[in-house]
């Protein structure tokens, strides 16, 4: 038996596994809503991790831009950690932009090559409602001129065309978006 991680033909995945992927435009409540699902899950007695994309970004993404390529790269980098975790049983919780959908595609199968379980999730908040929102102040620094490649702005974002949820998060509480996603795991037998 092979227990490679990065082979095909490694070991079946641990129960209860899956990455949850949260994509949305920023300020669209993906990690917010990741770590109410996370703390709901924690009290059920799982594992769980949220790889958020920030700290992604500054730890095992350091030195990439935002370029297409680089963007690319981390969201390919994301999904292969979260799909070794979800693999080992626990369910990786992952808020990030992930603006091209080839790219999420990519994650997408290398999950289904290891038979990990991987669930999309579009949380679909408006850009009006992102950029009242602000949370770190992007949207004010892009229309200042500070930044620019702002995703869903001046730099493209990718709706998901079938993810397996999507959430309009301006709609409904925190409590209520992780609720929708609770029920999704459980429906497909990943809870």
């Amino acid at each position: 038996m092979n227990t490679g991680a990065g082979n095909a033909t490694s070991t079946p995945p641990a129960p209860g596994g899956a990455t949850i992927w949260l994509t949305g435009l920023p300020s669209a409540g993906k990690t917010t809503i990741a770590r109410a699902l996370a703390g709901r899950l924690r009290g059920e007695g799982r594992e769980v991790e949220v790889l958020d994309g920030d700290e992604i970004r500054e730890f095992l993404s350091a030195g990439l831009g935002f370029s297409r390529e680089d963007r690319d790269t981390n969201v390919r980098r994301i999904g292969f950690v979260a799909e070794l975790l979800a693999s080992h049983g626990v369910a990786v919780l992952v808020p990030v932009i992930a603006p091209y959908a080839d790219a999420r595609e990519a994650v997408r199968k290398h999950h289904q090559e290891h038979g990990t379980a991987y669930l999309e999730v579009h949380v679909a908040t408006p850009v009006e409602v992102c950029s009242v929102r602000d949370v770190k102040g992007l949207y004010a620094k892009q229309a200042a001129g500070e930044i620019s490649g702002l995703t869903g702005v001046d730099d493209p974002y990718e709706e998901p065309a079938d993810p397996e949820v999507r959430i309009a998060a301006h709609e409904t509480s925190v409590e209520e978006s992780a609720a929708v996603v609770y029920e999704a795991l459980a429906g497909r037998g990943l809870l």
